[in-house]
């Protein structure tokens, strides 16, 4: 069975306090796919406890991806944008 990160996401996030928000991070990044390829991106998001700090391993690009696993539609998940 092949990694997923999201899924692993959802389940730190299964651990924490539900008062997480997602922050959108206006700067550039890159991830590899499952072909080995590199993909830029222009931003990416990080996910906040309510105390301000981030959770360990919830960093991602794909807000659709994430809201799939999270099994919750995207105008659900609460996003600040860190522009």
């Amino acid at each position: 069975m092949a990694f997923n990160h999201y899924a692993k996401m959802k389940r730190i996030l299964d651990q924490e306090v539900p008062s997480w928000v997602v922050v959108r991070i206006n700067e550039p990044t890159s991830a590899l796919n499952f072909k080995g390829e590199r993909i830029a991106y222009d931003h990416y998001y990080r996910i906040r406890r309510a105390d301000g700090t981030f959770i360990k391993y919830c960093k991602f690009q794909k807000i659709d991806k994430f809201a799939s696993v999270l099994q919750m539609p995207v105008e659900a998940i609460p996003v600040i944008d860190n522009s």
